[in-house]
């Protein structure tokens, strides 16, 4: 069994080889990262089951504050074992205030906790697919204009409440403004009016890979539905708990809450 430690600095997107070992992405929190294998019939990262394509190729992903070694291991035709030893960075994130929202968001009133909670559930239902799809592939490009007002593991205050940290990459811009796919999928959660997210789509990318878009407007997607790069999916706006109109922009692996920014090319997703 042979171990090589591998590191990689914050936002650079690397590319190595070692011992037919292919690995593509960013080794660090919030991190999403490709690979490829050959002649393998297994894979895990941390002794969790990765998803394996005929070609060999799989993907996995790093949380907010994801611990700083991991091991990926795979069992080779022949039946042998290797592992790889991984060292991600970790992060420093942004402290955001904000002041002006409404306290039922804040402290949302008791009759509304079961909404709370059945939403919830159908948005986690929606992240655990893990379909053959191999969107995660592509090239992630950007959903929309306007002026990024929120980043990725910010920690938020809500009228000086200290509230979760917030996973997603903040994009506003005025109402009606147009969202579109990133990448390629198919519309797994489409809902015009959550409670927190208000306007709310989830597209499944394979592997576990889904990206969510909150706050929208108008939805023009279904569930269901198969998405290009490109296509008109949303529109922004300013729905459920917000202080103004804007996309919130999610990306996930499984359970791990990834940063948009980090997979986001500089170059808008539509089609002209």
């Amino acid at each position: 069994m042979l171990k090589t430690l591998l590191a990689t600095a914050l936002v650079t997107t690397t590319s190595f080889s070692a011992l037919a070992l292919e690995l593509k992405g960013h080794l660090t929190q919030g991190g999403l990262v490709t690979g490829k294998l050959e002649n393998v019939k297994s894979v895990s990262l941390d002794g969790k089951t990765l998803k394996l394509s005929d070609s060999g190729d799989f993907v996995f992903g790093f949380g907010r504050d994801a611990k700083a070694k991991h091991a990926l291991t795979w069992v080779d035709t022949n039946g042998k074992t290797h592992t790889q030893d991984l060292m991600i960075t970790k992060r420093d994130y942004k402290i955001d205030k904000i002041t002006g929202v409404a306290k039922k968001y804040v402290s949302p009133p008791k009759e509304v906790s079961a909404r709370i909670s059945r939403e919830a559930q159908a948005i986690r239902k929606a992240r655990a697919v893990n379909s053959d799809l191999q969107y995660f592939l592509d090239p992630v490009l950007k959903p929309a204009q306007g002026r990024i007002s929120g980043v990725y593991g910010s920690q938020r205050y809500f009228n000086g409440e200290p509230r979760r940290p917030h996973f997603g990459l903040d994009i506003a811009n005025k109402t009606g403004s147009p969202v579109y796919a990133p990448i390629s999928g198919t519309v797994v959660f489409a809902d015009p009016d959550l409670y927190y997210s208000g306007g709310t789509l989830i597209i499944d990318h394979g592997h576990g890979v889904t990206s969510t878009y909150i706050h929208l407007s108008k939805l023009d997607v279904k569930v269901g539905d198969t998405i290009s790069q490109g296509d008109k999916v949303a529109e922004i706006g300013a729905t459920g708990r917000v202080t103004g109109p804007h996309l919130d922009w999610r990306f996930n692996w499984e359970g791990e809450r990834l940063d948009p920014a980090l997979l986001m090319q500089d170059k808008l997703a539509n089609k002209k």
